[in-house]
């Protein structure tokens, strides 16, 4: 299997099918791949060889999935550029996968210039958006004016893409994956679930985010039209699902959050979503019952795992979540996937005892691009070592408590600020809640909320402990708490607890207790 192979079928079997519709444009299956043959043929004009590595820096378009295909098509390596970095993490990217040609779209032209300075080895910029194409870049239509080359046929473990972590704990890391780990996941969970075949798929996650990506290979994978939705916008999303009549789609919880809490919600017609994944981050039990409450008619489908993981290596089905202790976990393990729970010496540990979740399969990534090292520390005997912390239930289920990072030990107890997150998060004036710990004298750390509050609500640390302890033990209760507007999310929609703790201990976050 291989990244163009979707293509190839849907223009033999519906080749005037959309393809993608995104923004007034549609393109077909035929002109999908009369595009990507010929930007296939521009990138070999350009002197793009088997295994150069291409990067692309784009919002989700129509144009996004054109040249993620051509790259393949031309036996290059996607280098997929997170959209909320700063010049300096897209230099450092750029240069660490030595990429030589890189295509931006119009949010990321203020961008070129430094980004030129900044790395040399760039040898094309190619403006791939709807603004005139400044000068010194080369425009898009040079390449769709190219002709046509024919497939590389790139596939197996050759790699498709190289997917680089959010940098949240240092230096991003670039994750190798072949076209087998992709369509491995994106197979299995296809046949694994109850997803749609046909009709419309909404990208409305990040496309450079692997969970985007993946999602996407899917729903070409189910003959889907894929549209894309550039920028995330609540109201944007309800109207694109109902113009289009979208069968399914895939949201961060951060995506839902506002979604749900969107006072005209109610005014959109959703009735034809089939199927809501989620994932990327965990959903607290309450987002979760709204989420359901809001889209009746979609079946929810959550996905459990990271980039390293291609992504996904857990499923929750639909029926899993009408059960409340199930619902609380992350699923079992995909038809493609091996998990265990292991302890401190890599030896699994009994049903219900906490340790680390780890994973095998073909799923698993190839390595980090150029970091031997740190591939040789993840993956170990063939299993990826995720830096999740969690337990597995008699029937196979997986609990995730914590990140090991992310575990506080206060008064000499562990305390996992995922559960305390998941209560914090039922109280009503709370919209959204991270629980990090913070340096004590007395305790070593405390347990610190931030959270973010409805519209004209008040919360006391005292109102908030009292809440919580109807739930959890009092020396898991948070000992100190924050106020802020909003939180420092990553491009996948993750809350940047390192950020957190580093704006709280300067003393520029919000309002404390």
């Amino acid at each position: 299997m291989y990244l163009t192979q979707s293509l190839h079928r849907a223009v033999r079997q519906s080749p005037d099918v959309p393809f993608t519709v995104y923004n007034g444009r549609t393109h077909t299956a035929t002109e999908t791949y009369d595009a990507v043959s010929r930007l296939a043929g521009g990138l070999t004009g350009l002197g793009v060889r088997g295994d150069d590595r291409v990067g692309l820096l784009s919002l989700n378009t129509d144009r996004f999935c054109q040249i993620a295909l051509a790259t393949a098509w031309a036996d290059a390596v996607v280098v997929p550029l997170n959209t909320r970095w700063s010049v300096t993490e897209h230099a450092y990217a750029l240069d660490d996968a030595d990429v030589r040609v890189l295509f931006v779209d119009d949010a990321f032209l203020p961008m070129v210039a430094e980004l030129r300075a900044r790395t040399p080895g760039l040898r094309t910029i190619v403006h791939c958006g709807d603004a005139p194409t400044p000068e010194g870049l080369l425009p898009l239509a040079r390449l769709l004016a190219a002709e046509p080359v024919e497939d590389a046929h790139r596939q197996g473990d050759a790699m498709a893409g190289i997917f680089y972590t959010g940098g949240t704990t240092g230096l991003p890391k670039g994750v190798m994956l072949g076209h087998r780990q992709l369509y491995i996941t994106a197979l299995g969970t296809l046949l694994h679930t109850e997803l749609p075949r046909g009709g419309t798929s909404v990208l409305a996650a990040p496309a450079f985010h692997l969970a985007g990506f993946a999602f996407w290979i899917v729903g070409m994978l189910a003959d889907m039209t894929t549209t894309p939705v550039a920028v995330f916008d609540p109201v944007g999303i309800l109207r694109t699902i109902q113009d289009q009549r979208a069968k399914q789609t895939l949201l961060v919880p951060a995506m839902i959050q506002a979604i749900v809490g969107h006072p005209d919600a109610d005014a959109y017609d959703l009735s034809s979503l089939e199927v809501l994944a989620y994932g990327a981050s965990p959903i607290s039990e309450t987002l979760l019952t709204r989420a359901r409450a809001a889209f009746r008619s979609a079946r929810f489908l959550q996905v459990y795992g990271m980039t390293e993981l291609s992504p996904s290596t857990t499923l929750l089905l639909d029926a899993d979540h009408d059960d409340p202790v199930l619902r609380r976990s992350v699923g079992r393990a995909a038809p493609y996937a091996q998990v265990k729970i292991v302890d401190e010496k890599d030896t699994e540990v009994p049903p219900g005892t906490i340790g680390e979740i780890t994973a095998a399969g073909e799923h698993v990534m190839l390595g980090y691009w150029k970091r031997p090292a740190e591939t040789a520390e993840a993956v170990r005997d063939g299993w990826m070592h995720t830096g999740d912390v969690g337990y597995m239930d008699e029937r196979g289920y997986v609990y995730v408590v914590d990140r090991l990072k992310d575990m506080i030990v206060s008064g000499g107890e562990n305390v996992y600020s995922t559960e305390v997150e998941n209560v914090v998060a039922k109280h009503p004036a709370v919209v959204q809640v991270a629980v990090i710990g913070l340096p004590d004298e007395r305790w070593g750390e405390r347990v610190h909320a931030v959270v973010t509050l409805v519209p004209d609500a008040t919360l006391t640390l005292e109102e908030l402990q009292d809440f919580c302890r109807k739930e959890i033990a009092g020396y898991k209760c948070p000992r100190s708490l924050e106020r802020v507007d909003q939180f420092p999310m990553s491009g996948a929609g993750k809350i940047l607890k390192r950020e957190l703790r580093t704006s709280t201990r300067s003393g520029t976050g919000g309002t404390q207790d």
